[in-house]
């Protein structure tokens, strides 16, 4: 694999200095028609305001293609970027943990139809450090700062520092690519890295249900009318959020929902004291938790939600100690392999369809039975033929 000097340059200006911030139609359409003459590649990558916007929309996104140079472009400002889309066509993206840019493109009007993910590819290669600054100090032996990528990049303008941050962010995804390319077909990954990479194309954020019960502390409520509350003032805490466009912990904690929880106030008066955003938002406080109370016990939440997954793991060797030693066998081998092939061992395969395959398994516990198994959970074709084989010996060793 391809190895770093001990001897790190610093990257501080992006190649033919900062890129003007595109923000009129008419230098969109000029950003269009460079790219779609340059050549290769196209590096994309997009900055949000998570932890200060409500959503993860895109304030500023970065694209660079040889032939063609960088350009930094204001959505808020030109919100449709089909014009950028259509230039690159087919060509392949290169994006450094493409879920998190992925989502908020796709608003933009941009949708890959390849992709190569540099952070994904750094797992698969058994990178120990896999953010970018890690993976160009790796590769390219320089170093990359990142003192910007958590501001507030909704603020207008842009300050430069800012921007040459970002600037410098898209230019060097293309030589990490090549780089990467090389080490994958070198170690015999470059399947692999392909069946992943395709995945990603049709990747959607999981909507999670229940949002509300991920609040810290919600296990110290113990009624399920406290649940109730709960749930109340979090959807209460969203929807301030959103008609204010900031982010939710910006409006209040989850301590301070928890506190407003556990008083159960009915007035502004019972509201707990010291806390700015409990007086600020005091009446939709209030009107959470009277809807809360004035629900009927049938319409409460539960507080354990039943799932159709497996029994948690900790209970196996009670419930079903052949499926415990089924598992701990499977995964004795998958710690080996992914040792062996110094790859994570949660990207040879995920725990959860593992778990439910092992507890649930198909009628055919031989390989092929397994890989048809493992696909039904999502398991791509590659790791579905690396975990049959363990999963056959590991039933067979417990019968």
């Amino acid at each position: 694999m391809s190895e770093t000097t001990t001897d790190l340059h610093s990257l501080d200006e992006p190649e033919g200095g900062v890129p003007h911030v595109i923000v009129e139609e008419h230098e969109l359409l000029d950003a269009a028609a460079a790219i779609a003459a340059g050549e290769g590649s196209v590096a994309l990558d997009a900055e949000r305001a998570s932890g200060y916007r409500y959503g993860q929309r895109a304030y500023l996104v970065q694209v660079r293609r040889d032939g063609a140079g960088s350009f930094l472009i204001d959505p808020i400002a030109c919100p449709d970027l089909t014009p950028i889309d259509e230039a690159i066509g087919a060509a392949e993206w290169i994006l450094h943990a493409a879920t998190q840019d992925l989502a908020c493109l796709a608003e933009v009007g941009l949708r890959p139809r390849q992709l190569f993910d540099t952070e994904l590819a750094a797992r698969i290669l058994g990178l120990p450090r896999v953010g970018l600054a890690a993976v160009v100090e790796h590769y390219l032996g320089a170093s990359l700062a990142k003192e910007h990528s958590a501001v507030d990049w909704s603020t207008r303008p842009l300050p430069e520092p800012w921007l040459r941050y970002a600037a410098l962010d898209v230019e060097v995804l293309g030589e990490l690519r090549n780089l990467m390319g090389v080490d994958l077909a070198m170690s015999g990954k470059s399947e692999w890295a392909r069946q992943e990479f395709e995945a990603l194309l049709s990747w959607t954020p999981t909507e999670r249900s229940d949002p509300w019960r991920r609040t810290t502390g919600l296990a110290s409520i113990k009624s399920r009318r406290g649940y109730a509350i709960v749930r109340e003032l979090w959807y209460a805490r969203d929807a301030i959020a959103r008609d204010r466009d900031i982010s939710a912990g910006r409006i209040a904690s989850d301590k301070v929902l928890m506190e407003i929880a556990h008083a159960g106030p009915t007035s502004v008066a019972e509201l707990p004291q010291g806390h700015r955003p409990i007086a600020r938002y005091g009446r939709q406080w209030v009107a959470a938790v009277r809807t809360a109370l004035d629900l009927p016990e049938a319409e409460l939440p539960e507080r354990v939600v039943r799932s159709d997954g497996p029994p948690p793991q900790r209970s196996w060797a009670d419930k079903n100690p052949r499926a415990a030693a089924r598992l701990t066998a499977t995964r004795t081998l998958l710690t080996a392999f992914a040792a062996e092939h110094t790859i994570p061992i949660e990207n040879v395969c995920s725990p959860e369809p593992l778990r439910r395959v092992v507890w649930s398994p198909p009628a055919d516990t031989g390989e092929a039975g397994f890989v048809e198994a493992l696909r039904a959970e999502g398991v791509r074709d590659w790791q579905a033929r690396i975990v049959a084989p363990m999963l056959a010996e590991a039933f067979a060793a417990h019968p």
